[in-house]
This record gives C-alpha cells, sequence and structure tokens, in this order.
C-alpha cells in the first residue's frame, strides 16, 4: 500500500502560510506593502485586540479589477513579475504572489475594491480559502481589506501568539518604518479606536522622524547626502548622544523595502566606532538607492535580507558616508537642567476613509497647519531662520529687561516661555550674536573646536583633578583631562604608522599563544600586514606561535586574548581593509600611556593638551567612544540661580 499521497491545495496553503504569516504584523505587512505598490497616497491601518481579531487596511491606491478580485487570492499569482528573469529588476515591495492566498487560509478575509475605470467596484469574503460571496458594490476608488480571527481555524498557531499588547507593538514597529521608507504616503494608525500615528505624506523624512520619535531626536540628527553613478545615499544618522543600548533604531532601506543587512550593520557602526562606547549603538534612517540588478531581494520569505554583489564597495562607502557626516558638525553635548514636556501630535479623529478626496483634502490642511506649528525643528529655509532670530532676540530683550527691572515678573515669565518654544532648538546662536566683546563677534560663527577658536578661550580651573572648566562666548566646557589626552596619542600614533614611522621593540620573553586551525591560516594570510606594524611572528611548533617582538609604541602592553581579539576581526569577511584593522587596535593599546584622571597637570600643560585637542578632526569622544567635552549655556546657568524664570 503506497504511504506517500500528494496533499492537496488548501493544506498546501496553510502550510505555506506558516512561512509568510507568522503574526499579526506579518499580515499587516504584506496588506500595506501591496497599498503601496498600488502607488496609494494615503493608508489607514486600524487594529483591535493585537490585530488578532480585527485588522483593517484602508488605501486610496489603483484597485482591483473585478475579474481579477478570484485570481488575486491563488498561490502565485502577481502582477509583478511575468518571468525569472523579472526577479532580477524587480522594484516592487511584493512579488511572488503568496501572500494573499496565505492570508485567506488561516483567517476569514472581507475584500471591497474599485478601479478608476469600473463604475462599480465588487465584494469579496474568502474564509479559511474558501470563497464564500463575491458581490458588486459601490465604493469609492481603492482597497479595504478586512482580516478577522487570524488563525481561526488553526489553534496550534494561534496559541503561540504573544499578549495583544506585544502584538500591537510589532505592528507599531513596522508602520514606523513603513513610514519611514515612504515618507510622500500618509499612513494613520488606529489602535483599539485611538490614533497613534499620523504622518502628513509631505515627503519629509524629517517630519516623520519628528513623529514617531520627538524633539529630541528629531533635532540631534545629521543630514547625509551622497551620489555616485551606481550608489545614492539619503537621510539622517543621529549624534552620539542619541545613541541607544540595541539596534532597534536603526533603520536602513534599500529601494525603499526596510532590510537588515549585517553588512551595512558593521559598515555603520565602524563608522561610529571612536564617537561611541561598546554596546551603544547610533540612530539612524539611511535610504539607499542602487540598481536593481545589483542586488537580490529573493533571499528569504520576509524579503527582509539581501544579497550585493558589490558588498566590499557598499561597505567603504557606507563607512565613509558615516564619518563625513559625524565630521561636518560640532558634536559637544550640551547639558540642560531642566528638560520641557513634549507635546507629540495626535489627530483626534474618527476613522478616515482616505480614498475620498474631501478628506485628503482635510488631511493636507491639517498637516500643513501642524508643519508650520513644528517649523522651528522641521524647516530650513534661510528666510525663516532670520525670522526665527529676529524674533528671538526681540524676546531676549524683554525677558532681560523685565528681569533686570524686577518691575514685571509675570510678563517676563510669560515673554520667556515663549522665547523657550519659538527657539529651543537655536538658542545658543542667538545669545552669542549679543556678545559685545568685539574679539568675539569676529569669530561669532566659530565653534569652540575650530582652529581659530583656539586663541580665544580662557580656562577657568579644574574640578576634582580631572575636568577642565573652559569659557568660550556664551558657554563654558568641562574638558576630561584623560579623555582627551587618550584621543590626542591615538590620533597621534595612527599618523606615525601611516607615515611608517614605526619600530619593533623586541620581547625579553617572547609571548607565546595557541591558535587553532582557522587562526593560523590567518597568521599565515596577513603575516606581511603584522610585520608592517613592527610585529614579530614565527612558528613555535605544534598549534602555537611565538610573538617576539611588537611595535615599539606597545610597550609590553600585548596580552594573548588581546591578540587573539585581533585575529577574530582580521577573520570577519566584513572588515575590508585588513591594515586599518590593525593599525586601530594597536593605537587603542598604546593609549593606556595617557593621562589618568587625578593627576596633576601644569597650566601651561593644560593649554597645550586642549590646544591640540582642538585641533584633532574628532575631538568630541575619546577612541572607545567617552566624550572627552560636554558644554553648559549661560542661559541655562542663569535659569538654575533663577536669575531667568
Amino acid at each position: 500500500m503506497s504511504t506517500i499521497k500528494l496533499l492537496d491545495q488548501h493544506t498546501i496553503n496553510k502550510i505555506a502560510a506558516g512561512e509568510v504569516v507568522e503574526r499579526p504584523a506579518s499580515v499587516v505587512k504584506e496588506l500595506v506593502e501591496n497599498s503601496i505598490d498600488a502607488k496609494s497616497s494615503a493608508i489607514t491601518v486600524e487594529i483591535k485586540e493585537g490585530g488578532i481579531q480585527f485588522i483593517r487596511i484602508t488605501d486610496n491606491g489603483l484597485g482591483i479589477n473585478k475579474g481579477d478580485i478570484t485570481t488575486a487570492f491563488l498561490r502565485h499569482s502577481t502582477s509583478k513579475i511575468k518571468s525569472i528573469e523579472d526577479l532580477f529588476t524587480v522594484s516592487s515591495l511584493g512579488f511572488r504572489g503568496e501572500a494573499l492566498a496565505s492570508i485567506a487560509s488561516v483567517s476569514q478575509v472581507e475584500v471591497i475594491s474599485k478601479t478608476r475605470e469600473e463604475i462599480t467596484g465588487v465584494r469579496y469574503v474568502i474564509q479559511g480559502g474558501n470563497e464564500i460571496s463575491k458581490d458588486e458594490i459601490g465604493c469609492p476608488e481603492g482597497t479595504t481589506i478586512i482580516v478577522r480571527n487570524l488563525f481561526f481555524n488553526t489553534p496550534a498557531r494561534r496559541k503561540f501568539l504573544k499578549s495583544p499588547g506585544t502584538e500591537a507593538g510589532h505592528i507599531s514597529d513596522l508602520l514606523n518604518r513603513l513610514s519611514l521608507s515612504h515618507p510622500h504616503i500618509s499612513f494613520k494608525y488606529i489602535y483599539n479606536n485611538q490614533v497613534k500615528l499620523h504622518t502628513s505624506g509631505n515627503n519629509q523624512i524629517k517630519d516623520v522622524i519628528f513623529n514617531i520619535y520627538g524633539k529630541d531626536i528629531a533635532k540631534n540628527i545629521i543630514p547625509i547626502n551622497y551620489k555616485t553613478e551606481e550608489v545614492e545615499i539619503t537621510g539622517f544618522i543621529g549624534k552620539p548622544q542619541i545613541s541607544r543600548s540595541n539596534r532597534n533604531y536603526e533603520s536602513t532601506y534599500i529601494n525603499g523595502r526596510y532590510i537588515k543587512s549585517t553588512l551595512i550593520q558593521k559598515a555603520l557602526e565602524e563608522g561610529y566606532k571612536t564617537y561611541l562606547p561598546m554596546h551603544k549603538y547610533p540612530f539612524c534612517v539611511l535610504h539607499y538607492k542602487i540598481e536593481s540588478s545589483r542586488i537580490d531581494v529573493n533571499v528569504h520569505p520576509t524579503k527582509m535580507e539581501i544579497r550585493f554583489n558589490n558588498s566590499e564597495e557598499l561597505f567603504q562607502l557606507t563607512k565613509k558616508v558615516i564619518i563625513d557626516g559625524l565630521r561636518q558638525i560640532e558634536l559637544i553635548p550640551e547639558i540642560t537642567l531642566d528638560k520641557e514636556k513634549e507635546n507629540k501630535t495626535i489627530y483626534q479623529k474618527g476613522i478616515p476613509e482616505p480614498f475620498e478626496k474631501e478628506k485628503i483634502k482635510a488631511l493636507n490642511t491639517t498637516s500643513e497647519k501642524v508643519n508650520n506649528e513644528k517649523d522651528y525643528i522641521l524647516k530650513d529655509s534661510k528666510d525663516q531662520e532670520l525670522d526665527r532670530k529676529k524674533e528671538t532676540t526681540l524676546s531676549k530683550i524683554k525677558v532681560e529687561k523685565n528681569n533686570k527691572d524686577n518691575n514685571q515678573p509675570s510678563k517676563g515669565q510669560t515673554t520667556q516661555n515663549t522665547f523657550v518654544k519659538e527657539n529651543i532648538n537655536n538658542y545658543s546662536e542667538v545669545k552669542e550674536s549679543e556678545s559685545k566683546n568685539p574679539v568675539e563677534q569676529l569669530i561669532i560663527n566659530e565653534p569652540l573646536l575650530s582652529k581659530s577658536a583656539v586663541s580665544f578661550y580662557q580656562i577657568i580651573g579644574q574640578l576634582f583633578n580631572t575636568y577642565w572648566i573652559v569659557e568660550f562666548k556664551e558657554k563654558f566646557y568641562l574638558i576630561d583631562q584623560h579623555a582627551a589626552h587618550e584621543r590626542i596619542l591615538y590620533e597621534k600614533i595612527l599618523s606615525n604608522i601611516k607615515k611608517a614611522n614605526t619600530s619593533s621593540q623586541p620581547l625579553l620573553q617572547p609571548l607565546i599563544i595557541d591558535v587553532d586551525l582557522k587562526e593560523q591560516e590567518v597568521i599565515k594570510k596577513y603575516k606581511r600586514v603584522f610585520e608592517e606594524l613592527g610585529f614579530v611572528i614565527e612558528d613555535f611548533g605544534g598549534d602555537s606561535y611565538a610573538i617576539r617582538a611588537v611595535p615599539y609604541i606597545l610597550g609590553e602592553n600585548l596580552k594573548p586574548e588581546v591578540f587573539l581579539e585581533i585575529l577574530d576581526l582580521l577573520s570577519d569577511e566584513n572588515y575590508i581593509n585588513k591594515f586599518d584593522i590593525l593599525l586601530e587596535r594597536v593605537a587603542l593599546m598604546a593609549c593606556k600611556a595617557a593621562v589618568k584622571a587625578n593627576n596633576n597637570m601644569s597650566f601651561m600643560e593644560t593649554k597645550k593638551l586642549i590646544d591640540d585637542l582642538l585641533n584633532l578632526e574628532n575631538p568630541y569622544t575619546c577612541p572607545h567612544g567617552r566624550p572627552t567635552i560636554i558644554s553648559m549655556t549661560k542661559y541655562e546657568l542663569e535659569r538654575k540661580f533663577k536669575r531667568i524664570q
């Protein structure tokens, strides 16, 4: 008797659904991506009970033709590709034709859709993969898909779902990513009848960042804009002070698709290497535009993994873009003593039908109003910048006058509150422009850490034998002598090694290390690179190697575990330039010679230290990512002493 049987199509669909539909967020992802592919300009997502009981996706896209509605729910039916060759140039988010069939096989689905060409639309109901009804219906252009009772016919799958709150969190994270990848689309997310996210669709990524992450993130990001014939990289990266303890705030997009790439993650973190301490990760929203023929997204059913045919170039390019972006602005963290309450804009309206023209118009009007309210953070227009500075200067004059006279405290307080609200992002610039010192007026646009500023700062004194106080214009700075000296030594060592100013120091007793076959191959492969830096390494027999000499600048500081760590880095294929890896590691080890906290330094030594720091390309952090310098404005200090209310 035959024991091998062919599965029926219904069972096949249920099994296939396991690859595509893992949880409610998977359903939302597939359906919203279909809406995006349908050229929608407004998409509303509503869920209840974490999306387990109810999901509704409404868009104003092209709609589904009546004759295609049934075919759309068959496996491998798609309008995106026609042959295997199309896979290598596909630009749409979906293309396999598996999503609708998989979703319909494990839930109760209702679709209402209409194209522009048709007079009436269609309502199609399918439950557990079985067609229930198909009717003509009057409806606006676009598509609404309702998914009820997910996994109602596969209880074994349903019991592995998390709580409704957890599932809703996954959907929220997904919609945040989609909003950032498509800023030209207005997204609205409603959970249990409450609006959680509403973007304007004005094609400004910074607006979306503000909407999702808030003011503190939006005002501490750096624009990125890089373009070559083959690759275009745009978006924003965060200043070191808004780093996080995990990678959840790293968002990378290739041709509009959110992806997770180990290659790009490592390149990004290499760019931030000496700006962040260990176990801290940067904020970023980076959009890559790469020819479809140069990448392969057909790697995994979720399409979140990707292959590149020029991975080495992309790694180096990403690292360079990050480093260049961080070097273009001053990165000194500023202390603020009182954190103002942040009011995020939430639209308290009923559930919109985004495909209705009247409501689209209303949405645009609302968006314009909101954008005007957020101009102090989100606009870069020079005219608006000048207007704000004028208004702020007038406000500040009123504040100081009121505080000086001390006759009208209530009015002074009102004026000050207005000032803080209107100019929270540019306060220090306005304060600087009012300096009465003509020398300071000459360098009014120069930050402290610039060569032209070296002659104008003033050393006030030292705290706890570790932190030097420096005054410059309307701010004071605290400089950590140990972190600053580490950075200076690190840059000096790198420069000397690159100029071939290196020599070896023989060890009195060779350092014997035991290595496995893989590590032995790394030593053999990069022996010349080791020798260029000053290492002398010999085979000691068996699985052992003897390190007989090290770079002179290391002295006796090399430990076996550090050398093994270097071998691990060299064996990592994502690190392209092996010489740079060795060079940076050696420089880090040599930094142990830096002056320590509580070490006494003379005034002249301190002056030399600060002058050297100011002339570095990256004076903001030590090589391990800790800050070398922080600042505080005169304004914040006066607020603390109640001189300004």
